[in-house]
C-alpha cells in the first residue's frame, strides 16, 4: 500500500526535485538516494521491491574507486533508473 499523508507528499516532491535538478546526473542520483534513505528511515514512505531494486542498481551505477570520477556511463544509467524511480514512486 503506498504512503500517504503530508510527510509522503513532501518526501516524494523532495525526490522528484532532486531527480529534476539541472547538474550532472550522478551527483542528482546521489540526492535523491539520500532523500529516499531519508523518507524511508523517517517512515514518510515505504519500500517498495521495485524501489529496492532500483536502489540497488543506482549504487551500483555510483560506485567509484577512490578519486575517480563518474561521469559517461555512469550518468546515462543513472539518468534512466531515476527515470524509473520517479515513475514508481507514488506506489512507495
Amino acid at each position: 500500500m503506498a504512503s500517504r499523508g503530508p510527510r509522503a507528499e513532501e518526501a516524494r516532491a523532495a525526490i522528484r526535485e532532486a531527480v529534476a535538478a539541472k547538474g550532472h546526473a550522478t551527483a542528482n542520483a546521489q540526492r535523491a538516494v539520500e532523500r529516499l534513505d531519508e523518507a524511508f528511515a523517517t517512515g514518510a514512505l515505504q519500500r517498495t521491491p521495485f524501489i529496492e531494486q532500483a536502489l540497488g542498481d543506482l549504487r551500483v551505477a555510483l560506485e567509484r574507486d577512490e578519486g575517480q570520477k563518474l561521469g559517461g556511463k555512469s550518468a546515462e544509467a543513472s539518468r534512466f533508473i531515476l527515470r524509473a524511480i520517479d515513475r514508481m514512486l507514488d506506489e512507495a
